[in-house]
């Protein structure tokens, strides 16, 4: 079985010895083989040990990665529309610029996290803890982020419109210059400074005058 480079169909990592795609992506990873725009579509990695994989660019749409360990992995730039990532492990994973629409993150990990300017279109975070990680810039338009933990998250410029924000607990968490409008969830567990309740407001009027 091999690892091939989705774009240029080069060998990244074999071992003919191994017929199961998440025993090889293990065996590369303890290795330290860097899986650099490696192709994983569809790649059946639940509960895969890939703590500190460096899986930059790779193609992991629709991949199977329930309950896997992505501790510290670098997946910059990954492709990960439609992934499996429920109850998944991301702590201090960077995710920068990742396309993860329509991503299923339920309960996932994702503390610390850096997930600035990454696509989270129409992903399902609910449950999900992402406490203190750093979504600025993150596009999360449409979002499920019910019961989610952002206390003391990054969400400069994050575009939120349409997000269901029911019961999300956003104590802390740096709004400024947000776009909310749309957003869901008049439950919120929130503590904003006065600039960032100034910049809802605002939001708010854009909202209706629009209307």
């Amino acid at each position: 079985m091999k690892i091939l480079n989705w774009k240029t169909k080069e060998i990244i990592y074999e071992n003919h010895d191994i017929n199961e795609i998440k025993e090889l992506v293990n065996e590369a990873v303890k290795n330290s083989v860097d899986l650099l725009d490696a192709d994983l579509r569809c790649a059946d990695l639940g509960g895969a040990d890939l703590g500190g994989a460096v899986l930059t660019g790779a193609d992991l749409r629709c991949a199977d990665l329930c309950g896997s360990d992505l501790r510290d992995a670098v997946l910059t730039g990954a492709n990960m529309i439609r992934s499996d990532l429920r109850c998944a492990n991301l702590r201090n994973a960077d995710l920068r610029n990742a396309n993860m629409v329509r991503a299923d993150l339920r309960d996932a990990e994702l503390r610390c996290a850096d997930l600035g300017g990454a696509d989270l279109r129409c992903a399902d975070l609910c449950g999900s803890d992402l406490g203190c990680a750093d979504l600025s810039d993150a596009d999360l338009h449409d979002a499920d982020l019910r019961n989610a933990d952002l206390s003391d998250t990054d969400l400069r410029c994050a575009d939120l419109g349409g997000a269901d924000l029911s019961d999300a607990d956003l104590r802390g968490a740096d709004l400024g210059s947000a776009d909310l409008r749309n957003a869901e969830g008049v439950n919120i567990t929130i503590d904003l400074s006065i600039a960032e309740l100034q910049n809802i407001i605002k939001m708010r009027r854009d909202k209706k005058e629009i209307n």
